[in-house]
Formats: structure tokens, sequence, C-alpha cells
């Protein structure tokens, strides 16, 4: 499977665009690990301004951490 997904880089474009796809497909995974809904993380994560974010905020935003936060704001 490691190698489907390596040959597979080859058509993102860049070196660098090859690396972020790993990125977001590791974080995608990583929501399926700690069963965290991966389509309503990516919303939420991507609705904040993350310029703006402290790191422990940032930190906050990761999929293992966020499924706490979804259950204390979930009203």
């Amino acid at each position: 499977m490691h190698n489907v997904g390596r040959k597979n880089y080859l058509f993102c474009g860049s070196h660098e665009a090859a690396k972020r796809a790993g990125l977001l497909y590791s974080l995608l995974v990583s929501c399926k690990l700690n069963n965290v809904n991966p389509y309503e993380w990516l919303k939420d994560v991507l609705s904040h301004n993350i310029n703006e974010l402290t790191t422990s905020k940032l930190k906050s935003l990761l999929p293992h951490r966020w499924k706490k936060q979804e259950s204390n704001t979930a009203a």
C-alpha cells in the first residue's frame, strides 16, 4: 500500500505539493484512528483564522485533541 501512495504522489505536480498531500492524508487517517468525523474536523479547522492562533491553540485543533473539544462545544 505504501508503494501505491508513493507512486500517486508523482502526479501532485511538485515535491512540495506531494509533501502537503501526504500531510493532509496523515491528518485524515489520524481522524479515523481517533473516531473523529474527518469532514466535520476539517470544516471546523478551516473555519479558524490559523494565522492568528497561538501554538497551544493550534495543537488543540489536531484530531486527537479536537475530539475532546467537540464534545464540549456540542450543545
